[in-house]
């Protein structure tokens, strides 16, 4: 008696979560045609990407075995995996999966088709104990289309008379078929009704579960693999519709794998082949240059060219459902200027111009960029981090130094640089958040990134013929280079005492306030920390960050100030490892798993990032010291997942098998991080050129060739400073036009000066202070020739403060 269809029990299904984010790898077909990006984790597909990079459209896609006596064995969890590429710098995958009880093995060769959006995986099954007839195989797809689990719906149906699996979410289709003939099929609610549910608990399908609506669904097939069939082509196929998804599957199907396996692999070994040959094999045999090259590659959009995300993982997202739309497949404009130097690195500089095309098109009417962004451009948090609105003049700069943004060029982005520029004299030095997207303040990381960006800036107006604002950029540059020491370094505290040492910088100082004297006297609110345990006073935290003056050129590897506090940073933050040191973001971190391994959750414990040993050894090699360098670069290399990809941070703690925490092994955050690989990239060039391959040559020129030294100090209502060196002048700088009235003498006489607006629509007006005698107090207020009316409060200035850049550092022995 035939069965009558029915739609699944159990809706809508168990709140959806996302999955591992420990890829083992990452593939595209660099192909228009192609609009496919994938992940493998575990032995089986993760997230795939459809139509654009920042679409995540499935959770997982793997194998379940079932066989005698109620036997039930899923590859991803009741096997070892093993992976490798096609070849060296191919993101095409074979993986082998044996059953851990000896009962199977599952070999896949996974692609996408560069002929149209279709992933296809070529499977063979081959019974270790047994015969073929004992075992049946189903194919487990879990969709999640368009970033999210819930509100989807799969059903069982066919095209032209064959059957095919097929699910649909917010305006996208898939469709799942197979070259063997799928026997039994269901779609069901994950954990209620859905196949796994199905066959863990009765060992075969039900039949009537056909249709499964509006919930976290399921698709269930089982492969007709037989004793002479043991080789089947599955293709999954997208479209904006059912029949274009499914047309697509077929047309891969009937193409065959070969044939798209071979377009697949010429199209990367022809863009492998112009890059530079950096190529170096780790102890584990794996060409990690090559891994790094692709997982960039891999990274790009092709809808919208120079957009790349951050990494197609989602960090414990395992712990992650609906509510984290975004995860790291993400546009950060800080990581994609990073991913930028990592194709210029590798000899690409047509990647590097696209982001740069790209960086434009995105860029807000005000000059800055968004903190992070849909590919679109459309913000998706609101920060502002000063670093990023300064990191795309420093790529400007280095494409325009190395020849690949002549002249002519450098023209159509004009409009680009002198909008980033307003913004960052407008609004700097203070950032809104650091580069950890935590705090706001004065950091040292993002000073750096905004004094070398202005120098930058200033090199690229001057070849446009603006001089008169370039010589603003550079004044300005100098007097916030002047003050980083005021700001960020300090001295006798108990770290100092700790280490032996005068001072150090610190991580970041909060921005200038009434209750502190200075900013360095202020506390830090630490985020991702329990309610209660979150302020520290600026001097107790401490970070890499830091180095970011020596890899951007405003201080020297040997200054006696960075040398402090790289014994501070190793006191505090460095973590032996087995593959060698790595370093902590800061004390007091709470970005990572917790002390049991639970995933972060708000909360936690930050771990090791093999980042940061990245920019330690670019440090290393900028002191003079190549072998430390080397093996920091091998340390980088030791920390990557088992198919070369880098992890955002490694398990620090005793081995939780259970969790799959292992010591010195990727945790559960982000894997691969893009802006690792890049790092691995640049270090890479660098040890070949003997130099640091990104370091801006304006800087060192500047302040530690030149030591320039400016005369000027600034006050403005974002940084209203209170006190000012003897021997100074006094810029105010407004953002309206004003007459500046003034006195040295309480009021018992004043002074009007008139401000005039410059290149960026700041108004300023010079001050002579620099006659002042120690001690004396400058009275200001403003008339504010718009409105018509006065300021009604006055400021003031006390000269007369010794200058920290007068203090000359202590001589090394």
């Amino acid at each position: 008696m035939p069965v009558t269809p029915t739609v699944a029990p159990g809706a809508p299904g168990i709140p959806a979560r996302w999955t591992s984010s420990a890829k083992s790898g990452v593939g595209t077909s660099l192909s228009p045609a192609g609009q496919i990006w994938f992940t493998i984790s575990h032995g089986i597909l993760n997230e795939i990407y459809y139509p654009r990079l920042d679409s995540a459209c499935t959770r997982d896609f793997g194998l379940i075995v079932t066989g005698p006596d109620g036997y039930f064995s899923e590859e991803k969890r009741d096997a070892a995996h093993a992976i490798e590429p096609f070849e060296d710098g191919v993101p095409a995958y074979r993986l082998v999966n044996t059953a851990a009880d000896g009962a199977y093995r599952i070999e896949k060769s996974i692609l996408a088709d560069p002929a149209r959006p279709a992933l296809l995986q070529e499977i063979v099954f081959t019974p270790l104990k047994g015969a073929a007839g004992d075992y049946r195989v189903y194919a487990l797809l879990a969709p999640h289309l368009i970033n999210a689990g819930m509100g989807n719906t799969a059903w069982v149906g066919d095209h032209k008379g064959k059957p095919v699996l097929f699910a649909s979410g917010r305006g996208t289709c898939l469709a799942l078929a197979s070259s063997l003939p799928w026997r039994s099929c269901s779609a069901g609610y994950v954990g209620a009704s859905d196949g796994w549910q199905q066959l863990h608990n009765t060992g075969k399908l039900d039949p009537t579960c056909r249709r499964a609506e509006d919930g976290n669904v399921a698709l269930t097939g089982e492969i007709g693999f037989s004793t002479g069939k043991s080789k089947a082509l599955l293709a999954l196929g997208f479209g904006a519709t059912p029949d274009e998804a499914a047309e697509n599957a077929f047309a891969s199907l009937k193409r065959g794998f070969e044939p798209a396996a071979k377009s697949y692999v010429e199209k990367w070994r022809k863009w492998q082949k112009g890059l530079l040959p950096l190529d170096r094999h780790g102890e584990s045999g794996i060409n990690f240059y090559r891994v790094s090259t692709a997982v960039l590659a891999t990274h790009r959009s092709i809808a919208v060219p120079g957009a790349a995300v951050a990494s197609l993982s989602i960090p414990w997202g395992f712990n992650k459902g609906d509510d984290d739309l975004g995860g790291y497949h993400l546009v950060w404009p800080r990581d994609l200027v990073e991913t930028a130097g990592g194709f210029l690195a590798a000899g690409d500089a047509a990647s590097a111009l696209q982001i740069l095309d790209y960086l434009h098109s995105i860029q807000q009417p005000d000059g800055r960029w968004p903190q992070n962004a849909w590919l679109d451009g459309s913000a998706y948090w609101p920060g502002i981090q000063m670093d990023e609105c300064a990191f795309p003049l420093l790529l400007a700069d280095a494409l325009h130094r190395a020849g690949h943004l002549p002249r002519a060029r450098l023209a159509a982005f004009l409009p680009m640089i002198e909008r980033a520029a307003s913004y960052v004299v407008r609004n700097g030095p203070v950032t809104g958040e650091d580069r950890w997207e935590e705090d706001a303040g004065y950091s040292p990381f993002t000073l750096a990134i905004e004094i070398a960006a202005l120098l930058a800036a200033a090199d690229l107006l001057d070849a446009c013929g603006k001089q008169s604002a370039a010589a603003y950029l550079r004044e300005t540059a100098d007097v916030w280079n002047d003050q980083v020491e005021r700001w960020t370094y300090v001295t006798g505290t108990a770290l100092c005492r700790q280490a032996g040492v005068d001072g150090y910088y610190v991580r970041i100082a909060p921005p200038d306030s009434a209750e502190a004297g200075s900013p360095k006297d202020g506390y830090v609110p630490i985020k991702n920390r329990p309610p209660g345990d979150t302020d520290r006073p600026a001097e107790a935290i401490v970070s890499p960050d830091a180095l970011a003056l020596v890899r951007f050129g405003l201080r020297a590897a040997d200054d006696p100030r960075i040398v402090d506090t790289v014994k501070v940073i190793d006191a505090q933050l460095r973590c032996d490892l087995p593959q060698g040191p790595l370093w902590y973001r800061y004390n007091g971190d709470g970005y990572g798993e917790h002390e049991d391994g639970a995933p972060f959750d708000g909360t936690g414990q930050g771990r090791p990032w093999p980042l940061l040993a990245g920019e330690r050894a670019h440090y290393e090699l900028a002191a003079g010291r190549k072998d430390k360098a080397a093996s920091l670069l091998a340390a980088l290399e030791g920390s990557a997942g088992p198919g070369g990809l880098l992890p955002e941070q490694v398990w620090d703690g005793a081995d939780l098998a259970e969790r799959e925490l292992l010591h010195g092994r990727p945790s559960g955050s982000a894997m691969p991080l893009v802006w690792a690989h890049s790092e691995y990239i640049k270090l890479l060039r660098s040890l070949r050129d003997g130099a640091v391959f990104d370091m801006p040559p304006q800087g060192v020129k500047r302040y530690i060739e030149d030591k320039t030294v400016s005369p000027l100090r600034t006050w403005r209502f974002n940084n209203k400073i209170r006190t000012i060196p003897a021997g100074k002048t006094l810029r105010v700088e407004l953002l309206a036009p004003a007459t500046v009235r003034w006195s040295t003498d309480n009021w018992a006489t004043a002074v009007d000066s008139q401000t005039t607006e410059n290149a960026f629509g700041i108004h300023l007006a010079d001050l002579p202070t620099a006659n002042l005698p120690s001690g004396s107090t400058l009275i200001f207020t403003f008339f504010w020739s718009g409105a018509g009316d006065w300021e009604n409060v006055d400021f003031s200035v006390i000269s007369g403060e010794q200058d920290s850049q007068s203090i000359l550092p202590r001589q090394t022995p």
